[in-house]
């Protein structure tokens, strides 16, 4: 049995390019609100039915709404943020939620760099395919339900987005 892959890695696939694309044109807090209400919504579940009493993916995304409200600092949002992606780190041997805390750590990361939401779809679509198959499905099969929730993100950026945003955030996409 291969290991499970930890996220996607298909950059030049239709959904990707799609929400790459759709995020270009929207400003940092709008895909920031996104990021962290759809990882909230579907993510934070996963890794909560496994890990109940770690909270430090729920503490990250806490953090960056603080932030977004103008509450905390960015610094002091970092410290948090930090400690969902050693969430993930120590969660070897549950791909799904694994995957789902780096998938909320990359989203509330967003709050410091748009580049960062591109950790919801590569993280966290394959966590959720994991979730609802099971880590021993067919590559296939996963894919295929990794790209309906990236379609499923690419519609909720898109009920959120702003047209003419006059103010796009600046990403530089590294894949």
């Amino acid at each position: 049995m291969p290991k499970p892959r930890k996220m996607l890695t298909d950059c030049n696939a239709p959904y990707i390019v799609s929400l790459m694309r759709l995020i270009e044109t929207q400003s940092k807090v709008t895909i920031a609100n996104w990021c962290v209400s759809y990882a909230e919504a579907n993510l934070l579940p996963i890794w909560e039915k496994t890990f109940p009493d770690d909270g430090r993916p729920r503490a990250a995304l806490r953090a960056a709404r603080d932030w977004l409200e103008g509450k905390i600092k960015l610094p002091a949002a970092k410290k948090v943020i930090l400690d969902a992606h050693a969430a993930a780190r120590e969660a070897e041997g549950y791909p799904a939620q694994q995957g789902a805390a780096r998938a909320i750590g990359q989203a509330a990361s967003t709050i410091h760099s748009a580049t960062h939401s591109l950790g919801l779809p590569l993280y966290g679509s394959l966590a959720i395919a994991y979730d609802r198959i099971g880590v021993n499905s067919s590559w296939e099969e996963l894919l295929r339900v990794a790209e309906e929730e990236c379609w499923k993100m690419d519609a909720a950026l898109r009920a959120v987005a702003v047209d003419n945003e006059p103010n796009p955030a600046k990403v530089n996409w590294k894949c």
